[in-house]
């Protein structure tokens, strides 16, 4: 009977991507209203965050990068944000490089931007632990696909981090090990954005990428 459902049902990945398109309508009408309140854009409450997992602060170039525009409009948003008083311009490494630095009250702001999607983690937070945790992995094969692909920029997750170990555990709950720390973790430990991210080499990273999605049964944790 399943047959008359497969004919005529749309292809999952369809229906998954219309379920996002949906949550990410929701999520800019929730941005543009904290945005108004906060009295900043959505795409500089985005760069106050990303700045704010900075602590040791950001190039303009790799802040437009992180936020997919060029340097000319990623430099028009920083002169606005330091006008407001929410960053600050300090000197880089080098004497031409510019060192963006969030002052205290664009600290304060950025903490305020963190809440716009308190809503969607309400409704996360209703699913059983597991179910999170392969959320999550899957969103991480998503995104690195986008990447991949080229449609948006370089996200600074786990899994292209010359830091990761995938599965060098024996243990079904932390089979992952991150060498920044030096400790064992798993997939619900899992970062799309690691201020302290190094991105390793190409052929590192396909080597750790086929080892997190395709895991051997020698690599497989063991139940014990």
């Amino acid at each position: 009977m399943s047959a008359i459902f497969d004919a005529i049902s749309e292809p999952v990945a369809r229906r998954v991507t219309a379920g996002l398109a949906k949550i990410g309508l929701v999520l800019r009408s929730r941005a543009w209203k904290g945005a108004g309140t906060a009295g900043v854009t959505p795409t500089q409450g985005h760069a106050l965050a990303l700045l704010r997992d900075a602590p040791d602060g950001m190039r303009l170039a790799g802040l437009a990068k992180l936020l997919g525009i060029s340097a000319p409009t990623a430099s028009d948003m920083i002169n606005a944000l330091v006008a407001k008083g929410l960053v600050a311009k300090q000197p880089g490494p080098d004497r031409r490089s510019i060192n963006l630095m969030l002052t205290p009250e664009g600290e304060a702001s950025a903490d305020r931007t963190r809440e716009w999607p308190d809503f969607l983690a309400d409704a996360v937070d209703t699913l059983p632990a597991g179910e999170q945790a392969g959320l999550l992995r899957g969103l991480v094969r998503v995104i690195r696909a986008l990447q991949v692909n080229g449609d948006i920029p370089v996200q600074r997750m786990c899994v292209s981090c010359r830091f990761f170990r995938p599965y060098v555990h024996d243990d079904p709950v932390n089979p992952h090990h991150c060498a920044y720390v030096d400790a064992p973790f798993g997939d619900r430990h899992l970062r799309l954005n690691c201020g302290e991210h190094q991105l390793a080499d190409p052929v590192e990273q396909e080597e750790h990428w086929q080892r997190f999605i395709a895991p051997t049964d020698a690599q497989l944790p063991q139940t014990r």
